[in-house]
């Protein structure tokens, strides 16, 4: 007796939502391959058939990359943000972490082909991937970042970003839009990083007198070792201690 859950890779007609909706549970779950999705698919038959019609069973891992392959980019991500923005999502006092990553896999030397990076907004507290751009290259993040911006409400949203991030325009950018940002800084910024350095050390020297201050310590214990990291956060009495 044929198994229900397999196509058995004949030319069976299958339910475009139910591909795309299975690909979405499969990628949550882990799936990186066509393969993976339609073993994960497979694996939650019974499941998946309580709300998807699945005529023909669990299509094969061939079906599943040449639907997708079918797919207009640009229309399907118009598509995503209309559904994302759909969503009744609290986003009061929201973290909105935007960073940059590059795909393992995606470039090809031999081809010259560059590997593909993405600028990506993750919704900490609702665990939701907002939005995202691609640029060329990571150099190209700080181009990409207001792009980003511009596709999110942040209003009384929390938008930090990493040192790459750390520009006055895009500072200026979340305000505007009614956001907070926690801007990462490295020496990448050398003047403004020397600036913040010399703050903290004249609070060490002072021990924090006449600072607004809070110091945490904390021992993490992960991956066989343990770290000891100490938090400092500064907020000046006097403002013109940070005009800059």
């Amino acid at each position: 007796m044929e198994d229900p859950r397999l196509d058995n890779h004949r030319n069976l007609r299958h339910n475009l939502t139910d591909i795309l909706v299975i690909t979405i549970l499969a990628t949550i779950c882990g799936a990186d391959t066509w393969e993976e999705v339609n073993e994960f698919g497979i694996a939650k038959y019974e499941w998946l058939s309580t709300f998807l019609e699945l005529p023909n069973g669990i299509p094969s891992h061939d079906t599943f990359g040449r639907v997708f392959s079918l797919i207009n980019p640009s229309k399907f991500k118009a598509c995503f943000r209309q559904w994302i923005e759909s969503l009744e999502i609290d986003r009061d006092q929201e973290i909105i972490a935007i960073d940059g990553k590059t795909l393992r896999g995606s470039g090809n030397k031999r081809k010259n082909k560059k590997a593909l990076h993405l600028v990506s907004a993750w919704a900490v507290n609702n665990r939701l991937m907002l939005a995202q751009v691609k640029t060329e290259e990571k150099s190209n993040e700080i181009e990409a970042i207001p792009r980003l911006l511009n596709m999110l409400d942040i209003s009384n949203s929390i938008v930090t970003i990493d040192a790459m991030g750390c520009q006055k325009s895009i500072a200026l950018q979340i305000i505007e839009q009614g956001g907070n940002y926690v801007l990462s800084l490295k020496e990448n910024q050398p003047t403004l990083y020397q600036d913040i350095a010399n703050i903290f050390a004249l609070g060490e020297v002072r021990q924090f007198k006449k600072m607004l201050n809070k110091r945490k310590v904390e021992k993490v214990h992960d991956h066989g070792r343990t770290e000891t990291r100490r938090y400092t956060l500064i907020s000046a009495r006097d403002p013109v201690m940070f005009q800059f």
